[in-house]
C-alpha cells in the first residue's frame, strides 16, 4: 500500500514539475506585472493625492494675496500654479479668481491674460464657459465688441448657451445693432426656463429692444437648463 502511494505522489510531483517547466516562466512575469502594477498605482495615487494638498496650498496663498490687494504677489503665485498645477480644479479656480481681483484694480490686461488661460486650458469645460462670458464682458466694458462676439463663438457646455446668447445680445445691442440684440435675447429668453430668476433679467432687456416676452412662443418642453449663478 505504502508503495502505491509513494508511486502516487512520485507521479503528481512529476505532473508539477512539468506544469512548471512548461508554465513557471509566464506565470513568474504575470506576478511580476501585476504587482508592478500594483506599486505603480499606488505611486500615482500618492502623487496626485501630494500635488492636490500642494496646489490647495498655492490657491489658499492666492486667496489670502487677493483679500489683501497685493497684485504682484497674486500674480507670481498664478504663475506658479499655471507652472507646476495646469490639470488641477484649484488651478481654474485661481485664474478666475484672480482674474475678477485684476480687475477689480483696474488691471485689464491681467485679468484678460488669466480669463484667456482658464477659457483655453481649465480642464472643465464649465470652468472654459465661465471665464469666456467674463472676458466677454470685459471686453464689451473696454468697447472691444468684435473681440467679445469672437470670444462667445466658441463652443460651450448646452446649459451655458443661454447665458452667451445673452451676453452676445449685450454687445449687438452695444454696436446698435438692434436687431441681432433681439434675435440673441429672444433665443436666450426661449432656452431658460420659466422658473429660472436670470429669465426675469432678459425679459427686461426685451422690453429695453420693444420685444414684450408674451408675445413670444412657450418655452419648449425640456428647454436646456442655465448655470446656477449668473458668471
Amino acid at each position: 500500500m505504502a508503495t502505491q502511494l509513494d508511486l502516487e505522489e512520485q507521479e503528481q510531483l512529476d505532473q508539477l514539475k512539468h506544469f512548471w517547466t512548461t508554465y513557471g516562466t509566464l506565470i513568474t512575469w504575470a506576478v511580476l506585472l501585476i504587482a508592478g502594477a500594483f506599486v505603480a498605482w499606488n505611486g500615482w495615487q500618492y502623487l496626485q493625492r501630494d500635488k492636490a494638498a500642494k496646489a490647495s496650498a498655492l490657491y489658499d496663498e492666492i486667496e489670502r494675496s487677493a483679500q489683501a490687494g497685493d497684485v504682484a504677489r497674486i500674480e507670481r503665485a498664478l504663475a506658479d500654479m499655471k507652472q507646476s498645477f495646469a490639470g488641477t480644479a484649484y488651478a481654474q479656480q485661481a485664474g478666475l479668481l484672480v482674474a475678477r481681483t485684476l480687475h477689480e484694480k483696474g488691471n485689464a490686461d491681467g485679468s484678460h491674460s488669466a480669463l484667456e488661460w482658464v477659457a483655453e486650458h481649465a480642464v472643465d469645460p464649465g470652468y472654459q464657459a465661465v471665464a469666456r462670458l467674463r472676458l466677454a464682458a470685459e471686453q464689451l466694458e473696454a468697447k472691444s465688441y468684435d473681440d467679445a462676439l469672437k470670444t462667445l463663438s466658441a463652443k460651450v457646455p448646452k446649459e451655458f448657451e443661454p447665458l452667451v446668447d445673452d451676453r452676445r445680445g449685450d454687445v449687438y445691442l452695444a454696436q446698435g445693432k438692434r436687431d441681432e440684440a433681439k434675435a440673441a435675447y429672444q433665443k436666450a429668453w426661449t432656452a431658460f426656463g420659466p422658473r429660472v430668476e436670470y429669465r426675469r433679467l432678459v425679459e427686461i432687456k426685451l422690453n429695453s429692444v420693444g420685444v414684450d416676452p408674451k408675445s413670444l412662443a412657450a418655452t419648449p418642453a425640456g428647454a436646456a437648463s442655465p448655470a446656477k449663478a449668473q458668471p
